[in-house]
């Protein structure tokens, strides 16, 4: 067998024999746990609640237009009756369904990530081309860098509720809170990889950017940024897979209706059902955390000048 068909089939079939492994543990296990809600949920509990949850959420959705159908047609009746009459639109206000609430938490990770890429990148580079500039701010992140996230959010919480005042706010409090508890989360291994990436730069490529007599500006962008692309992703990598898991346990707290709050009102509703919903949310949590690891992985690939960057 060619070596290249040998390395695929290993690649595919062993992954696939570790799930099926896994699964069958999983299953005999679930059988002999009881708990107060009755059975530790299986792979077939979990399978029967990822078609229910979906089914709630195409339910919903077919709530949702006929809410707006009957709402226009009200208005059209209204505006025949009285041409100088302005409809009024409400929205439709039902409870979002599981599907929803993994947009919300993809939306709240992804938007304090980038905010926190926005800051540390540049800040990492910065502390790389300066040793006064990283003598002077390394104590800060020493200080704070062990500091869970969670340990902020009551004073995010109080931070945002004193300054965030609107009677029409754009975004609901929760959502501005987690997404401020993501940030701080993932603000530290940006910065520590970008700086260490940065100061660690090949000598002579800073050399020969001296004889050039690049500017400041065009030495980042064609010497700095290209040699520290590694580190950065490294960084970048370590703090989306980091917020992801924060994320879920600051909408708990914030109640930010995202999937920390569906584990948590399903653990609050205490159903025969609670349980295999949750581990269907569990699932569904490592799965994405997963997809947004390769994803980054291949960004990674895709914009470093280093392509033997391997997806591992």
């Amino acid at each position: 067998m060619p070596p290249a068909i040998s390395a695929f089939l290993r690649a595919l079939i062993l992954p696939m024999l570790g799930v099926l492994v896994f699964t069958l543990l999983w299953s005999f296990s679930a059988s002999k746990i009881d708990t107060s809600l009755g059975k530790f949920p299986g792979p077939g509990a979990v399978a029967e609640q990822v078609v229910n949850l979906y089914n709630e959420h195409q339910a919903s959705r077919e709530k949702e237009l006929a809410f707006y159908e009957r709402q226009e047609q009200r208005n059209a009746a209204r505006i025949a009756k009285d041409p100088t009459y302005i409809p009024k639109t409400r929205t439709f206000t039902g409870k979002e369904t599981f599907v929803d609430q993994i947009g919300t938490s993809l939306m709240t990770v992804l938007s304090g990530f980038i905010l926190a890429a926005i800051i540390a990148i540049p800040l990492g580079i910065a502390i790389g081309l300066s040793k006064s500039l990283n003598t002077a701010i390394n104590p800060i992140i020493q200080i704070f860098k062990p500091v869970s996230p969670l340990a902020w959010l009551p004073l995010v919480t109080m931070v945002v509720s004193a300054l965030y005042v609107s009677s029409d706010p754009m975004f609901a409090k929760s959502y501005i809170v987690s997404l401020i508890t993501v940030t701080l989360c993932c603000l530290w291994p940006m910065v520590m990889n970008t700086s260490v990436g940065v100061a660690s730069l090949n000598s002579d490529w800073t050399n020969v950017s001296r004889v050039l007599r690049l500017p400041t500006l065009t030495h980042i962008r064609k010497i700095v940024l290209p040699a520290s692309v590694p580190a950065i992703f490294t960084g970048m990598r370590l703090s989306l897979g980091i917020a992801w898991m924060v994320l879920i346990a600051a909408e708990m707290l914030a109640q930010n209706p995202g999937l920390g709050k569906f584990v948590w009102d399903e653990f609050q509703n205490g159903s025969s059902s609670s349980l295999s919903r949750i581990m269907t949310a569990v699932l569904v949590i490592g799965l994405i955390g997963f997809m947004l690891d390769r994803s980054m992985l291949l960004l990674q690939r895709w914009l470093s000048w280093d392509k033997s960057t391997q997806v591992r």
